[in-house]
């Protein structure tokens, strides 16, 4: 699936001889990732072609004369479109001249040069462990370094990642994006530019079902048990009274495991809750939470009168959706519930293995989310 690059800005800047060119600034998540030329992208296609050949998409050709404005802006779409294209391939993203490429024009763009660092990763317990890195380790390299600190064995990494989030007021935090495989950690954690902006260490699924994977080893059980009682305490995760009590007291034995065993019957359990934000349904202007996971959209949404209603979008009667400004977080886990879909499904049915999971006859729906207007619709096909 694509990721969510784009390249909203650009800058004309002069060069040593004092010949002009254009400097891209490119978006990935809705944060700045790097600061790149054309040339440099040019160049970076040219090793790629060689490794991967005409499997490529295309690339915006060269202007030899000077370009005009409608020109500098659809070469602007075009290297948007060629980044977002690039990234479908799982074995590019894996390869060296993609990596390399990357890694290089991030400590590049916040002046960063490669040394040891120590980092801190914080645990969904609020603690924090400190790793020693190098400035230009990825986000696949930190978790592993995470992962021996912590006795996780590697063939458990995939259903965890690193994540910036933010401590706010009271305690409470907000998940600002997850940090793919080829970032840098550490310059993401710097370039942020948001005040308590931490790195943290969470469980990356989307279905509570897959809890059962984990439960043979002691410190994925450790990590999911924190995140476990972490999501009851902020409450989103909502167990009833009754479910509370019992839980209460098996956290006081430590009984991990019947806690996480009674976890799954909690509604909610497993959920990613986002940010507030306002919704244009069932009136403009109302106050809207939403949680996604278990294939599911759930829609918290408080009306005028301080009732609350909520709308559940099922993700099996959800074909596509559009992001139009910073609800990157949301698009990543309905992209991530899809691809768990996917993968159930093909383990039940290989034939199934290339095909939608979508049934022919469902129900349609398209899920556009705007933050910047803050407006989640909904329009049926």
């Amino acid at each position: 699936m694509k990721m969510h690059f784009c390249i909203p800005v650009s800058q004309q800047r002069l060069d040593r001889l004092g010949g002009r060119y254009v400097l891209y600034s490119v978006y990935l998540d809705g944060y700045l990732f790097c600061r790149v030329r054309y040339s440099q992208l040019h160049r970076w296609n040219e090793q790629l072609r060689r490794v991967f050949g005409n499997c490529l998409p295309p690339f915006p050709p060269k202007y030899y004369l000077a370009m005009t404005a409608s020109m500098a802006n659809e070469r602007r779409d075009q290297l948007e479109q060629y980044l977002q294209n690039v990234t479908v391939d799982p074995n590019m993203l894996r390869s060296d001249v993609f990596v390399d490429f990357l890694k290089l024009v991030q400590l590049d763009t916040f002046s960063i040069t490669t040394k040891t660092a120590s980092l801190d990763i914080f645990l969904p317990d609020g603690r924090n462990i400190q790793v020693e890195i190098l400035t230009s380790d990825t986000t696949e390299r930190v978790l592993e370094v995470v992962s021996h600190k912590i006795g996780l064995c590697q063939e458990l990494l995939g259903y965890f990642g690193l994540f910036l989030i933010q401590c706010c007021k009271e305690g409470k935090f907000s998940v600002m994006k997850k940090l793919v495989d080829f970032e840098l950690p550490y310059v993401s954690l710097q370039s942020a530019k948001v005040e308590d902006c931490k790195v943290g260490l969470r469980k990356w699924y989307m279905d509570p079902s897959l809890d059962s994977v984990l439960m043979d080893s002691a410190a994925a059980v450790a990590l999911i048990y924190m995140q476990a009682v972490q999501d009851m305490e902020k409450e989103w995760a909502k167990p009833t009274q009754v479910q509370r009590q019992k839980l209460e007291a098996l956290q006081k034995e430590d009984n991990q495991t019947k806690f996480l065993e009674l976890s799954q019957e909690v509604r909610h359990y497993g959920f990613l809750q986002l940010d507030p934000c306002t919704c244009d349904y069932p009136e403009p202007g109302c106050r809207a939470v939403l949680s996604v996971g278990n294939n599911e959209i759930s829609c918290c949404i408080t009306l005028p009168g301080n009732q609350t209603q909520e709308i559940i979008f099922q993700m099996n009667r959800v074909k596509c959706w559009q992001v139009t400004f910073l609800a990157f977080l949301l698009s990543s886990c309905l992209k991530k519930m899809i691809s768990e879909k996917m993968v159930k499904l093909a383990a039940e049915n290989p034939e199934m293995k290339d095909s939608c999971f979508l049934p022919r006859n469902n129900k349609i729906e398209i899920i556009k989310v705007d933050c910047v207007f803050g407006t989640i619709m909904e329009e049926d096909l």
